[in-house]
């Protein structure tokens, strides 16, 4: 589904022309993807606290790192390798390396627990952990248990079952002699599940060069919309906020190695420290969550900082608050271009887009799709809302030993089921109104609910539990849980909530927990109703 007046940029022999629901020009992998970069040179690929590395530098290592995960450690394509770090220059060289020596990539959540990063590593059985110090202690007794090695970048030397990171940037050797092809399995990136555990999302080689591919499509499209040239013009310089792990992430840095920009880097958000950077790096846009974003621009107001160089402003992972673009306009015009959009874990990224004066005609929607990504509305009535199904080139093939889950989450003729509530207007323009999965979106994070439950009903006071997202005006939704404890229980709210932030990731943790002595409002087929639950707390 193409929008209007950009047809010719999927014409045939066009840069994004399509057949068959894939894009035919341009890479097949992601190695052949990588590849390419080599040819920036010296031009600056990243940009981190005290590091600056040139696209040359980057390959060398990523190169390097490939041939030892290959000829020292034996792996081979097919086999997993954990990448586990925040975001630092090394886990860029640690991933592509991994796609370089033909092996299945696995970034893990960083923010886990061990007990989150047990389950996932029993699941994916890796043949290498790469990690950094501040991961290796929630990671080590899983490796030493089974046996399997681990390269841990950033730490403070070897401990048991891990060396430490060294560099072979040899500029002669290359990346490993390995055959990859496109249907091999590139990547395995964990989303929650409505059973409460992790589901390893499976993405081929096709799959992620096609997610590639669609920011690359949509800076052409939204060029086109200005009345200007496509691919003209200097090389992006982004700040990218989002965990290196998610999904948006890759959408965001994709599109910079694409056009051979810069990507600047933050240890952790902090947006003074952002405003700055964005003035010494002369940052032309910026990728954040919603809540980076309204923080980073509340305080550029308070400042009167002009974001002098700043030319798009890109949010994802989360919904966009609609006046967010309105925020935009009043504070600097139609100079910065403002860009959300709509993907999953299950997409690889981004696959609609809604970018300048269509967002600021439409603030509430996210878009249209790329061309390499088909949508349905299924409509129990046949009419009006309905749950978005999305097909096409981007799409995982399953969840990782689990067909069952696959089933459920997939037609037969290949729909995915995205759980989201959505309408689609006449002209292609896609609106998300709702979602139909039991999940909170907190500042770009998926905390499923049915998993803080679990925990909660894990503490021996707590007799019922229901878990469930309020609004926030930063975070987009908190989370939030109301409990009912056993008869002469005394336990408190705080202590409720260090028990699920010693199991779980800190964001899944509720920022409030309330607790009634009355039952929790069930219907009658004993589901709680939530929709009442959440009405009290709003209310109150």
């Amino acid at each position: 589904m193409v929008a209007g007046g950009v047809e010719r940029l999927c014409a045939p022999g066009a840069p994004f022309a399509v057949e068959g629901g894939v894009y035919v020009g341009g890479p097949r992998t992601l190695r052949e993807f990588v590849e390419v970069t080599w040819g920036y040179g010296d031009r600056t690929f990243l940009v981190a606290e005290g590091v600056r590395m040139s696209y040359r530098e980057f390959f060398d290592a990523a190169c390097g790192l490939a041939r030892r995960l290959v000829g020292e450690y034996g792996l081979r394509p097919g086999d997993r390798a954990v990448v586990a770090m925040r975001n630092l220059p090394e886990w860029q060289v640690a991933f592509w390396a991994t796609q370089l020596a033909g092996l299945v990539a696995v970034p893990l959540n960083a923010w886990w627990t061990e007990d989150e990063f047990t389950y996932a590593l029993d699941d994916c059985s890796p043949g290498v952990l790469l990690v950094d110090g501040e991961r290796v202690g929630r990671v080590r007794e899983w490796a030493v248990r089974n046996g399997v090695p681990g390269i841990v970048f950033r730490g403070e030397g070897a401990c048991e079952g891990f060396v430490e990171y060294v560099a072979d940037d040899d500029p002669l050797l290359g990346p490993p002699d390995v055959h990859v092809l496109p249907e091999s399995d590139s990547t395995i990136i964990y989303t929650s599940g409505t059973t409460g555990r992790p589901k390893g999302a499976v993405a081929t080689h096709l799959a992620q060069v096609g997610a590639a591919m669609n920011p690359r499509y949509f800076a052409a499209a939204a060029a086109l919309a200005r009345g200007e040239v496509p691919g003209v013009g200097a090389a992006p310089v982004s700040l990218t906020t989002f965990p290196f792990f998610h999904v948006a992430a890759f959408t965001s840095f994709y599109a910079v190695m694409a056009a051979g920009g810069t990507l600047v880097m933050m240890r952790k958000w902090d947006a003074a420290r952002a405003l700055e950077l964005m003035r010494d790096e002369g940052v032309t846009h910026f990728a954040g969550v919603p809540t980076t974003a309204l923080q980073l621009l509340a305080l550029a107001r308070s400042r009167r900082d002009p974001l002098a160089c700043l030319t798009l402003l890109s949010t994802g992972g989360a919904a966009a608050p609609p006046g967010i673009v309105g925020g935009i306009t009043e504070g600097y015009g139609e100079r910065i271009e403002p860009r959300n959009g709509y993907g999953l874990t299950e997409t690889c990224g981004g696959v609609l887009s809604n970018v300048g004066a269509e967002y600021r005609a439409h603030p509430g929607s996210v878009g249209r799709p790329s061309p390499v990504t088909e949508v349905r509305i299924e409509r129990p009535d046949g009419e009006g809302v309905g749950e978005l199904l999305l097909r096409g080139q981007c799409l995982v093939r399953g969840y990782w030993g689990n067909p069952d889950a696959t089933r459920a989450a997939f037609t037969e003729d290949g729909w995915f089921r995205t759980g989201d509530l959505a309408r689609v207007d006449a002209d292609g323009r896609v609106s998300v109104v709702d979602r139909l999965t039991d999940m909170v979106i907190r500042g770009g994070e998926n905390v499923y609910c049915v998993e803080v439950e679990g925990v909660l009903h894990e503490h021996p006071d707590v007799v019922d539990a229901a878990v469930f997202g309020v609004p926030h005006a930063l975070l987009g939704e908190e989370v939030v849980a109301v409990v009912r404890l056993r008869g002469g229980a005394d336990v408190g709210p705080e202590a409720l909530r260090a028990h699920v932030g010693a199991r779980l990731a800190g964001f899944k943790v509720p920022a409030r927990i309330l607790v009634r002595d009355a039952e929790l409002p069930r219907n009658p087929t004993g589901k709680v109703l939530k929709r009442e639950l959440r009405e009290q707390v709003s209310g109150g």
